[in-house]
């Protein structure tokens, strides 16, 4: 047979099948620490920059909260910009969130700028200004900006296109060079991003969230697998499977991480979460994270809540609309477990 089609849906079915195995010989407590170490491992490894003092660029009073913009690193040699949205009048500490952008423009876009920094009130993107409907409900928030996107293209990608969209392929493709991945950077920055997150006086002790949409989805569930600070978490426009989304529908790169499916489908992966709480979220017309792997995912992710006892704990909202946030459910779903005792 000289295509391969045939051939990589066997090789899926022989992974899948060694999953099930594995899940039948090792306990649950081994394979959910055999997991996050694989997943770890997958990732690669991206060494801390402990020295590197966080630098404040700007603080703005806004309607109803401050945005502050602060300079951070996560590895030698590497900074990132990120917002953080503090409310008004909050009575003491307030929980956080980590809010993490997809594909687009960069931070700005989630917290109601325009690509130039400008207030944006015009209709929002797929975005929908999600880290500002945070803020608004009472919660202070840090949006990094995700590298790869808007001031965090890459130079070597512009020179050829001032308007490239991104500088994924480049990124992910030498960094796999180099036995990283592009997931395993971002997910380092978000992580750091978090520790700073965590030192503001206005955020409440251990009471902090994440949130991701799309692309930045994928980088709240892998923090959330590996950094059991995040006491709940959003996953919009991303929880599928595998085979109904990477490998269905043509994808960035930034969604492949080499070896990962030798290890488990997705739903597994995004269940790393629990027994903490989990709000899965996708639009009922999203091309690119169908419908139907969006529903299998739910399903499996319910299972494994259901056997840690704590199937309230898991929400899904499957919403009339696109690859978009949709939010009907999820921002006060977030805010209520995050003040939860």
């Amino acid at each position: 047979m000289w295509k391969a089609d045939s051939w990589l849906e066997a090789q899926y079915g022989e992974a899948v099948r060694a999953h099930e195995a594995a899940r039948r010989t090792q306990s649950p407590e081994e394979r959910r620490n055999g997991l996050i170490r694989a997943l770890r491992e997958s990732l690669g490894e991206f060494a801390p920059n402990p020295d590197f003092e966080p630098t404040l660029l700007e603080r703005v009073p806004c309607d109803g909260y401050i945005r502050e913009r602060v300079e951070l690193s996560a590895t030698p040699g590497l900074s990132f910009a990120a917002y953080v949205l503090i409310p008004d009048g909050a009575d003491g500490p307030v929980p956080g969130v980590l809010a993490l952008h997809g594909h687009g423009y960069g931070s700005r876009e989630i917290v109601g700028l325009k690509p130039d920094g400008s207030p944006d009130t015009g209709k929002p993107t797929a975005h929908r200004h999600f880290a500002l409907q945070l803020v608004r409900r009472g919660l202070a928030v840090i949006a990094p900006d995700v590298v790869g996107f808007g001031e965090r293209r890459l130079d070597a990608d512009l020179r050829g296109n001032p308007d490239a969209p991104n500088s994924c392929y480049r990124l992910a493709t030498q960094l796999m060079m180099l036995g990283k991945t592009l997931t395993g950077l971002r997910v380092a920055e978000a992580r750091h991003a978090l520790d700073y997150l965590l030192k503001r006086p206005e955020v409440r002790g251990r009471k902090v969230g994440a949130m991701g949409f799309s692309g930045g989805a994928l980088i709240a569930g892998a923090a959330a697998a590996l950094d059991g600070r995040i006491a709940a978490a959003v996953l919009t426009g991303f929880p599928n499977t595998f085979k109904d989304s990477i490998f269905a529908v043509h994808h960035c790169i930034d969604n492949y991480t080499p070896g990962l499916l030798l290890h488990a489908e997705l739903p597994e992966l995004i269940a790393l979460a629990a027994p903490r709480p989990l709000f899965l979220e996708a639009g009922e017309r999203d091309p690119i994270f169908p419908r139907k792997g969006f529903l299998k995912a739910a399903e499996a992710v319910r299972r494994a809540y259901e056997r840690y006892g704590v199937p309230d704990r898991l929400a899904v909202d499957l919403f009339p609309g696109a690859h978009e946030v949709g939010g009907r459910k999820a921002y006060d779903w977030l805010r209520e477990a995050l003040l939860a005792d």
